[in-house]
Parts: C-alpha cells; structure tokens; sequence
C-alpha cells in the first residue's frame, strides 16, 4: 500500500581527448546564463536558496533551447525536466550515488550541471558531446542510454551490486511514462519489488493531466504522509491493533482500510501490487515540492517510486503547444520556429508513408504498425486517412512484431514499421512467431545505416546481418524512391513467408521521376554500367555511392561496372556468376556490418558454387561502434563515401611498386 514518506570524452576512434573540444563560436555562447556561469559541477548547486535555484532553471531553459536551436536533438523532453534535474542533483552526491536515466534525450540539463556546460555546444556533433547518456563520457553518466525501458533493470543490478559489496550510495532512476510502454520496465518493477532493495524510481509522467491529480486532495494527502508525527502514530498503532484479539488482526484491517482509500485517491495500486512503497504524483515544475518530498525519500528502505507529472516542453510556449513535433528537431531558428536548412530529395520516410496509405485504401487487408513512432516513420497521416488500420503498439517492438504475425494469421497483410535499431529487441519474435511459422509480415526498417548525430545506439548496423540468418526470410533495400515503391508492391504480394525492406531516412540524390510502381522478381538485380576493371555490387544507399565513385574512377582510367544487388537474400546468382566471368575484381559495398552482412553472402555463394574464387573485397561498417556526427563525416571515416572507394579501388590497381 502506499506509504508515508520518511524523515573526458570519447573520440570516434575510441581515444581519449588530451584537451575539451575547442571553444564555442560567438553565436553559440552569447547566451546570459548568469548563475549557470558558475556551475562546474553538482557540487555548486549545493549551496543555493531556493530563489537561485529557481532562477538557475529558467537560465538552463533558456541555454538548452539556444543550443538545440543550432545543433538540433530532443528539445521538448529536455525542457519538461529542468526542476527533477535541478532537484536530483541538489539532493544527491553524483557520482557517488548513482542517478541512471531512462533512454537519455531527457539528459540536456544533466549534462549541463555535471562539467559539459562549455562543450555543450558541441552536442551530437562529430568529435563533441553525445546526444544520450554515455559512460565513456563522464563519470556521471552512470549507464548508457539510447533504447527505452532500460533504466530499472540497469538501477536494479547496480543496487544489487552495493549491496553484495557492502558499499553504501543511493540509486536513483527516471523512467518516463513513454518506457512503461515497454516490457522491459516491468520486467524490472517486478524483480525490482521482490528484491527489496533501497531503489528510488521516479516515474516522469508527461501526458496526464496535472490538475486533478495533484489537486488539493492529493496535496493533502502527501502533505500529511510525510510529517514524521504521523508516521510514528501509524506504527504505534498498528503494534497495539494488532495484539488486540479480534479474530483477523486488527492491524490487517487497518492497512486494508487505508489502501482501499488511497488506491480510490492515487494511481498507485499497479506499483504497490509489484512491491513498491508509491508516493505521488507531485507536480513536477514546483521546486521546493520536488526538493522537500525527494529529500525525504532518499532515507525510504525498499523499492519506492515516486509519481511525478511534468509538461514536455515546459518554459517554451512552441514546445509546449505542440511538444510531439518539438520531440526531437533538427536547427531552427528560436524566434520563428522555422528549420534551418532542410530541403533536397523527398524522404525515404515519406515515399514510404504515401505509399502505405495508397496501398490501404487499395487493398483492405494492408495494416500498419509502429512502436511509439508514427512521427518518426511517416504514419501520422496514414493513421488519418486509415484510422482503422493503424496499431500504434506504444515502446513495444516484441509485442509489435508478435501482434502482426497473429494479424497474418488471419490473412490480413500486416507491415511493420519499425527503426532498424528498435526492431533488434524483436529478434526473438521475428524467428519464434513469424519466420517459423512462415507468415508473410512485411517489415519496413527505416533509418537503415549510419543515422548520424544520434550515434552508435541509433545507427541501423546490423539489419542485414540478423535478417539474412533467417529462413525464409526476403532482405532488401532500394537504390531509389522509385524501386522503394516497388519492394512495397513486391512484398504485399508475396505470401511465402516474411519480407524486409531497409531505407535511410534521407532520400537519394539520383532520384528520377515518379513512375508507376512495379512488382520485382523476388531474388533479381540490376546491373546499372558493365565493368572491366572492378565492378561494385552494392546495396541500398551504396548504389549511389558506387556510381559517384565509378565517375571519379573513370578519369583514372578505370573502368568500373555497377550492380544493383536489391535482394540480399536471396542474391541474384545467376548475375553475380556472370559477372565475375566479365571483371577482373569485385567490390562489395553495404552500409552494414561486414560480419554476416552481404558481402559475406556473396564470399558464401562463391564458396557453395566451388571451383577458383574470384577477387572479392568486402567494403562496410567495420566490427566497431561508430561515434555520432553528420552522416557524410561517418561516411567518410569508415570509408564508405566515393573519394575513399576511389582510393581503395586505385590501391588494388597499383602495382605493388607504387603502393606505400
């Protein structure tokens, strides 16, 4: 029942940085922040009135809202957590104790407080500060952050480790109401519950409404709960109570009485029934609330989680009107609200969207699903055209993927779009329930490759790889918006077992005219120029890409064949065979880990055939987590941009002489 309250950064290649990333340009650090100007760490805020404390919130709204004005990243979940964040760190030791946020684009305002103020500016730029949670970053950041649901389970795992070692620090988690979408997060509340572990959870709820939830009655309620008086009188009562001979103990009905009222009262039952002492919810932008009602928590025993109702978007009125499309953003200009930059090709996000939306009013078996991001893979206005078939199945890709394969089923032709990096914790249910049972889900994996200042957490690296294992399993990926359109019809129409389609969310620079879609023979490719030298077969993006490098190549004499390899799974043999009988070398190039990825395909396909291999050269994503930055600079490190394959190509063109 719910109870009284008691009385150095990391370089892309791994190295560490000598000295911090150089100093901010004008435009960015012309910013007053006054109070903020002297915050070097937690340390500094211990010593402030409540007045300054205040004004220190307002000052980091207003410097976070500058810096992702020029930088772009998650603005509105940022703002909406100033005063927990101002609260947390006032009242905790970090990094002694440990403060673990859940996914981490909440995490602005603590990196500010914890010794990142004047690197800030390089936020999710390449070489600069993350734009989630990092271990290797700070000592603060107690645990990595980039996939929902994660920060209970993690909190839970530390507090068992102090407690097998004997040590003694608080554990603290923020969850958002986003990550109890998650299995994951309940998985850890029910573990976490019956460990009876010291572990503070703090619920950040941001969609339900304040007002009648931390009215008077609730105030009233807490207010009361946390006076050491009463608690003393509560426990005093219940040891006489329950000596007195009444048949059932006087004291079980007593704490029986009390939690009818307060789950009557408070939303706290589900929390209490996995073991959680529940406080709450307490308005989270009142400050001397946040600082009184959590510096008593900190001494509570067992699992406690504390309720806490907060505006995404808060301070800023075009984030809090409208806090959804303020979630994540690119730069902006701060009066207006425009984006800055943008334009060029149509998204592959958006080709995608529309054409899910002509499919469904054509066919009335076609369904959507998503896993909390209809804004992120195009659906919101799919879901207003086909409102019936639209599954928004909340942080809850298993659940997701689970949901369509019975939607198969019954014969309807679900697709799911999920980002590449999410759908990963769906492996078990993309084998179990879909690829096993041979059901044709149709999956859409948007953001494919290297994303760019969302970093190693978000770059969509290993699709190819965990796909292709699978039997039964179709992989592809489009060379253009065109031939996306075409994979969709392909794979509406395919019912033996499932299909995968990878896109960036970039569209290509080559696009060519709208035509109408058309179905593919599942396993072809299409050769785009002959090769005599080298040919690329490439996948996805990499056509492009291989197209610009035979350009630059063909003033070096070089002439270089391309090969559009849209089903990785399975290859078109009969034109790889044929075209290493017509070139001397080939390339493959796949914005991919090379480990099991398509250029293992083909190495394989050679290997079964027997006979002399040709001369293969795989070209991808090497066997390491690649840092954030613009995606053209990540490109360019791991050397998958056409001046490097250039290069490449001339080394083995060289005489052995003239290398070195």
């Amino acid at each position: 029942m719910a109870k009284a309250i008691p009385g150095g950064f990391d370089l892309p290649l791994g190295t560490r940085a000598a000295a911090p990333v150089s100093s901010a340009p004008a435009d960015v650090i012309a910013v007053p922040r006054r109070l903020l100007d002297g915050i070097s760490g937690p340390a500094d805020l211990k010593g402030l009135s409540h007045d300054q404390l205040r004004q220190l919130c307002d000052e980091l709204r207003d410097f976070i809202v500058h810096i992702v004005s020029v930088n772009g990243g998650h603005l509105a979940p940022s703002l909406g957590v100033v005063e927990l964040t101002v609260a947390l760190h006032t009242l905790f030791d970090s990094p002694r104790d440990r403060i673990v946020w859940d996914v981490g684009h909440q995490g602005y305002i603590h990196k500010a407080l914890t010794g990142r103020r004047d690197v800030l500016h390089t936020l999710r730029q390449y070489g600069g500060v993350s734009g989630f949670l990092k271990i290797g970053e700070s000592e603060h950041d107690c645990f990595g952050a980039g996939h929902a649901s994660t920060s209970i389970a993690a909190a839970l795992g530390m507090a068992e480790a102090r407690d097998l070692k004997g040590e003694d620090f608080k554990v603290v988690t923020i969850t958002g109401d986003g990550a109890m979408t998650g299995g994951l997060a309940f998985e850890a509340l029910n573990n976490a519950g019956n460990s009876g572990r010291d572990l503070l959870v703090i619920l950040n709820d941001n969609t339900m409404s304040i007002s009648p939830n931390v009215g008077a009655i609730s105030h009233y309620l807490t207010t009361l709960t946390t006076n050491p008086v009463f608690k003393r009188v509560r426990r005093a009562a219940f040891h006489i109570l329950e000596r007195v001979p009444l048949g059932e103990p006087m004291g079980e009905v007593v704490k029986k009485m009390e939690t009818g009222l307060k789950n009557f009262l408070l939303p706290g039952a589900l929390f209490q029934s996995l073991g959680f002492s529940y406080y709450g919810p307490v308005d989270g932008h009142n400050l001397e609330e946040l600082l009184s009602v959590i510096g008593k928590l900190k001494s509570c025993k067992g699992p406690t989680l504390l309720h806490v109702v907060t505006v995404k978007g808060k301070g800023w009125p075009l984030a809090e009107a409208d806090s959804n499309t303020w979630h994540g953003v690119g730069a902006f200009d701060r009066t207006t609200g425009r984006s800055v930059g943008g334009g060029g090709a149509v998204p592959y996000t958006r080709v995608f969207a529309r054409h899910m939306t002509t499919m469904a009013k054509r066919d009335p078996r076609v369904v959507a699903i998503t896993a909390a991001m209809a804004d992120g893979t195009g659906l919101v206005e799919y879901q207003k055209e086909v409102p019936d078939r639209f599954y928004d199945v909340g942080i809850a890709e298993a659940h997701g993927v689970c949901f369509a394969a019975g939607l198969a089923t019954q014969g309807m032709r679900p697709v799911a779009a999920i980002y590449s990096t999410f759908l990963q914790r769906a492996l078990d249910q993309i084998i179990h329930d879909v690829a096993v049972q041979h059901l044709p889900v149709i999956f859409c994996m948007d953001r494919a490759g290297l994303v760019g200042e969302d970093g190693p957490t978000h770059h969509g690296a290993f699709d190819l790889s965990y796909m292709r294992m699978i039997p039964g399993m179709v992989v592809s990926a489009p060379k253009d918006s065109n031939e996306l359109r075409d994979l969709m019809e392909t794979a509406v129409a395919h019912l033996d077992g499932p299909f995968a389609i990878r896109y960036p969310k970039a569209g290509p620079k080559r696009e060519t005219a709208e035509r109408p879609p058309q179905r593919l023979p599942i396993g072809s490719w299409e050769e785009l120029a002959t090769g005599r030298d080298v040919t690329f077969l490439a996948v996805g993006t990499m056509v492009e890409m291989a197209l610009d490098a035979a350009e630059l190549l063909a003033r070096d004499g070089i002439v270089a064949g391309v090969v559009n390899c849209r089903f990785v799974k399975p290859l078109d043999k009969e034109m790889l065979f044929d075209v290493a009988t017509r070139t001397s070398r080939l390339v493959t190039l796949e914005e991919n880990v090379l480990d099991g990825g398509f250029g293992s395909a083909v190495t394989e396909a050679f290997l079964e055939r027997g006979g002399t291999l040709p001369e293969i050269h795989r070209r991808g994503i090497p066997d390491r987590f690649v840092t954030h930055g613009a995606r053209g600079l990540l490109l360019k490190e791991i050397g998958l941009d056409p001046a490097s394959t250039r290069e490449f190509v001339l080394s083995l063109t060289r005489p052995a002489s003239a290398t070195g």
